[in-house]
């Protein structure tokens, strides 16, 4: 598992994230399996995606996001074992 910085192992939750489109393209897989603090909002996932691969930058402010089968808002705070989806803007035709 990926675990961001400074984190106490007793105080994590455990969450899956799921990329579909350009996220799911930089980071080379369709799941993670990762561990934030309490109190981390959906949108602080993105954030550390962010981090993790500056490029994704430019899709911030147009990417939904999905916890356990329904959209949300950014400021949505994470429970442990939520599954959380990343949605960028797609095109298909």
């Amino acid at each position: 598992m990926l675990l961001p910085k400074n984190i106490h192992m007793e105080t994590q939750l455990k969450i899956s994230l799921k990329l579909f489109a350009v996220y799911q393209e930089t980071f080379g897989s369709a799941e993670l399996n990762l561990k934030f603090p309490p109190q981390t909002s959906v949108g602080e996932v993105l954030e550390w995606a962010i981090a993790q691969h500056p490029q994704l930058a430019k899709w911030r402010d147009i990417t939904r996001f999905g916890v356990n089968l329904q959209f949300v808002e950014a400021d949505t705070l994470l429970a442990d074992g939520d599954e959380v989806v990343l949605i960028p803007p797609v095109s298909g035709g």
